[in-house]
């Protein structure tokens, strides 16, 4: 009866783990956007990416997918917390092992002197046992370990989750820009061919007595403006093309081009709810799991408390010669269990919760910033694409009025009506209107690409998968087993 009852209570007690059940924390969610726009459409999901109708961008993101260094790192990390969960919660079965020895001894033959037979033969002893242990998990301390490491990896999945939503978007924003520079190169080769053939033609007029020597040195001004931009325009390409091939996981160097920053579609506004981002953000997924994590951390350490309870056994054969070992009378078995736990440990396990809770208000904390954090983006990427969208309507009217007055100073120059610097002066405003108008409109791509990256979304288990497919491709190639 009294064994009935000890067993009844070792079932009840793993049941029970000791320490706080997590629950996802109160917050306090906006319930819109400020700068939600109207024509938002319901496609978060998608690989919005495609939207630009540019099969050169998309053959860069697969190719970023496939070979960024980052995304490796993040995939190995995974690996390894897997690998952490899988020894953390291996307590919680039976371990079986194996022991086997062979001893040949023969004791001091001083100990003997005063026996008959004086000293003693050598003896060998040969033994084989099968090893069993298993703790008994009473108060949930494995169980909650378990917990953490579940949720640590858990975590680090959104970590990579992570480094995939950041690696497509600057993937897509170094593009844009890249576009956007050879724009302006594009309108300063333009306008430099143009107002070096200006020169040339001044250069003539002026070596017959037509034109002064001034109209000359105006035009040669112009011409120097426009040349002294080209270079750092190429500067700027060049490193921008540096560091995308860092993206794609390559060496520094030239990247391909597809459609000009004029031909670009702009992909649609996604939909989104302030609540949404709390499923679909991997920083804010990342950091709940660090919360759940340290929340279990402290069941962890409050159930040191209690003493750990052991069973362990071995069954095997003993024998002093090698040809009787695995014979009936040789058996041999044990089996014990343990009891141990705390005394006194003057704060050692007190410190331990303590330093638990402590660490599970920080993450409580870090989780709070983050959903935040993600709010503050959201709203930041509406508001630069909104802000973004209305400079741009400005500035392409800007460009097409400072064309029209550079077109109209021109013919009224060559009609005599208007001396020259009339048209250095309108040349003056068109040049920067037109490096601006590229500017802005790499700009405003580029701010969908961050509204896109700033509500995550179901596109980053798209882009997942795509990094899974080329890994296995990849495995495939080289022979080496997935995994590893």
């Amino acid at each position: 009866m009294l064994r009935r009852a000890f067993l009844i209570a070792i079932v009840l007690l793993a049941g029970c783990a000791l320490g706080p059940d997590y629950r996802r924390p109160g917050l306090d969610v906006p319930e819109s956007y400020r700068y939600a726009p109207q024509e938002a459409a319901d496609i978060i999901d998608t690989a919005w990416w495609q939207q630009f109708g540019d099969p050169v961008l998309d053959a860069l993101i697969a190719e970023a997918l496939a070979g960024n260094k980052d995304v490796k790192i993040a995939a190995a990390n995974v690996e390894q917390a897997e690998a952490v969960l899988m020894q953390v919660r291996s307590p919680l079965f039976p371990q079986l092992g194996y022991e086997g020895s062979a001893t040949r001894q023969r004791p001091s033959g001083t100990l003997y002197e005063t026996l008959p037979g004086g000293r003693p033969d050598a003896r060998s002893t040969f033994e084989a046992y099968g090893l069993a242990s298993w703790e008994l998990d009473l108060w949930g301390r494995i169980r909650r370990q378990t917990e953490a490491a579940r949720a640590d990896l858990l975590a680090t999945q959104e970590a990579r989750r992570g480094v995939i939503l950041s690696l497509v978007a600057q993937v897509a924003k170094s593009y844009l820009a890249l576009r956007g520079l050879d724009e302006q190169l594009a309108v300063s080769q333009r306008s430099l061919a143009a107002y070096g053939e200006s020169v040339r033609l001044f250069e003539l007029q002026f070596q017959y007595g037509q034109v002064s020597e001034m109209t000359v040195a105006q035009a040669r001004t112009q011409y120097e403006t426009a040349a002294a931009a080209i270079p750092d325009i190429q500067e700027q390409i060049i490193q921008t093309e540096n560091a995308l091939s860092l993206l794609l996981g390559r060496n520094p160097g030239p990247i391909p081009r597809g459609k000009t920053i004029q031909e670009l579609a702009p992909p649609a506004v996604p939909v989104g709810l302030p609540s949404d981002l709390l499923a679909q953000r991997p920083d804010v997924l990342r950091a709940e799991e660090n919360l759940i994590a340290q929340n279990a951390l402290i069941g962890a350490a409050r159930a040191l408390y209690f003493p750990t309870i052991s069973l362990t056994g071995a069954y095997g054969k003993a024998s002093e010669e090698l040809h009787r070992l695995f014979k009936d009378p040789s058996k041999s078995w044990t089996f014990t269990g343990t009891v141990q736990g705390p005394l006194f440990t003057f704060g050692a396990i007190y410190g331990q919760v303590k330093q638990a809770s402590a660490s599970q208000k920080a993450a409580l904390a870090a989780y709070e910033a983050a959903v935040q954090n993600a709010f503050a983006d959201t709203e930041n990427a509406l508001s630069s694409r909104e802000k973004l969208g209305e400079q741009l309507a400005a500035q392409t009217r800007l460009l097409n009025a400072s064309r029209n007055y550079e077109h109209l100073a021109t013919l009224q120059y060559n009609g005599g009506y208007a001396p020259y610097s009339t048209v250095l002066q309108a040349q003056q405003q068109l040049f920067p209107a037109e490096l601006k108008w590229a500017q802005l409109s790499s700009s405003a791509l580029a701010s969908v690409v961050a509204v896109y990256q700033a509500m995550g979304g179901g596109w980053v288990l798209q882009a997942e998968a795509m990094t899974e497919d080329a890994t296995a491709a990849a495995d495939n190639a080289t022979g080496t087993p997935a995994g590893q």
